[in-house]
């Protein structure tokens, strides 16, 4: 780890290759609407994702695939209007990628027009070579996801740890590089083991942020809701809570509905 540390007032792709190579780690956490990615933004995070678990989160449902184009765009352009500093990438959904490169681009344009973002995310390796290329070429920033990629879950049928046969190591080991030839900013790499995640980040030039990959990358993200102790559900090894606001909700929303109901709000002072 570097001792220097550069102040930037915009972060911008750039800025995340300039952070790897002076050896400053990544911060990065998902964002879904205007008042979190405010407060996330001041709070001097580095890269907001605007995630398709906003499906989870945001919308209840089991997995990421429901959600749609319209809606990413719907929550990235409210996250978008509160940015000041960090950079912001969103994801494509389901269906929007991956068995069309120009249905990819047509998607991956509608984002950066409709909403503001600054990238966008794509989850795969080989298999959507093409898409990454088209959206590359229109100017557009790509950042790569590897390991787990919850759109393919019904193909995996689980969220168990990825990568641990050598086969699938070498395989993403491959994709990671391809990744980089192609000319994608960064990589998220996701619920695979330490080492090999480590062994990845050595490997190219690129940032490699993980979620449940290990210390040894460049970077780490975190769902927002889940690092803030608002979801209850959901327990990976990898998650830490910095916050239990679940039970602080819960106690100042009871308190409330106790007032109201007793006529101790509003008090004098709080009407005119």
């Amino acid at each position: 780890m570097s001792d220097i540390k550069k102040e930037y007032k915009r972060v911008t792709v750039k800025s995340l290759i300039e952070m790897k190579s002076l050896g400053e780690k990544i911060s990065m956490l998902t964002a879904y609407d205007y008042t979190m990615a405010k407060i996330v933004d001041g709070a001097g995070v580095d890269v907001i994702l605007v995630g398709d678990s906003a499906s989870n989160v945001m919308a209840g449902h089991e997995t990421t695939l429901p959600i749609t184009l319209d809606q990413m765009i719907y929550h990235a352009s409210s996250v978008v209007r509160a940015i000041e500093r960090a950079l912001v990438v969103v994801d494509l959904p389901f269906g929007t990628y991956q068995s069309d490169s120009k249905e990819a681009l047509r998607s991956a344009i509608r984002i950066m027009k409709e909403s503001g973002g600054h990238a966008v995310k794509l989850e795969g390796g080989k298999e959507i070579k093409g898409s990454i290329k088209k959206i590359l070429n229109a100017g557009i920033p790509v950042m790569g996801h590897l390991g787990l990629t919850p759109q393919s879950i019904y193909k995996f049928g689980t969220y168990t740890v990825r990568a641990k046969e050598e086969e699938e190591a070498l395989q993403l080991i491959e994709d990671a590089k391809l990744l980089e030839r192609l000319g994608c900013f960064a990589i998220v790499l996701e619920k695979i083991p330490a080492s090999l995640a480590q062994k990845v980040a050595e490997s190219i030039s690129i940032p490699v942020l993980g979620i449940g990959a290990g210390g040894g990358v460049d970077g780490q993200v975190l769902v927002l809701h889940d690092m803030l102790g608002m979801t209850q559900e959901f327990h990976p090894r990898f998650l830490r809570r910095y916050m239990s606001l679940h039970e602080e909700m819960t106690t100042a929303i009871s308190e409330y509905v106790s007032d109201v109901k007793t006529s101790e709000f509003p008090n004098e002072n709080e009407q005119y």
